[in-house]
């Protein structure tokens, strides 16, 4: 039931906004009464702590499972782009800004969170891309593999990048070519080209 809960909470949190959706409405959505939910969370803000989790594991085991298939690191990056994008239902932007008002210290704990896997993914894809000559020798991997995080992050500034102008997909296939081409070398730019086209 915890895991319903949760699954069930994160679609509403996700499509309604984290402020937004009430503890009555998840109960209504689910078919349960409201002290069901309450058994296993003790006010909404654990509820919110714990979908946070939640969502952070399934997709930290969703790109474990990428990095697995020691794909071509340029497909890796556009796998894992994909992979997140769907399960944060193409981050829409009133959730997410409602998280990072409502509950500063979950999102301050979730950032750090993803900061470190981010950087250790970005390091080894990094690391993988110049023994394969699709990335520069040249390169300083903690450099890029923090600005990579901080990138990503300000693109989801809807002052800065209003959903008015640019879809969220949009966005982050901008940004990963903007990135790759800053690091590649004749052959990775081929191999951008290639996953551009297909995408």
């Amino acid at each position: 039931m915890r895991e319903k809960i949760l699954e069930a909470s994160k679609d509403l949190f996700l499509n309604l906004g984290f402020k937004s959706v009430t503890m009555d409405e998840i109960a209504s959505n689910m078919g349960v009464s409201k002290k069901t939910i309450y058994k296993y969370f003790k006010n909404k803000t654990a509820l919110v702590a714990a979908v946070a989790d939640y969502m952070f594991e399934t997709i930290c085991c969703g790109i474990d499972g990428i990095l697995e298939q020691e794909t071509n690191p340029i497909d890796e990056l556009f796998a894992i782009k994909k992979l997140v994008m769907n399960h944060l239902k193409n981050e829409k932007a009133s959730p997410f800004y409602q998280f990072q008002k409502y509950y500063p210290k979950i999102f301050t704990v979730l950032r750090k969170n993803q900061f470190e896997i981010m950087q250790d993914t970005i390091t080894d894809n990094l690391e993988r891309g110049i023994k394969m000559n699709l990335y520069r020798e040249n390169l300083n991997k903690d450099f890029i593999s923090r600005i990579y995080f901080y990138g990503v992050s300000t693109i989801k500034d809807q002052d800065n990048f209003p959903l008015t102008h640019f879809s969220m997909g949009e966005l982050m296939n901008y940004y990963l070519e903007y990135h790759i081409r800053g690091i590649a070398t004749e052959k990775g730019i081929q191999e951008l080209k290639n996953q551009l086209t297909h995408k």
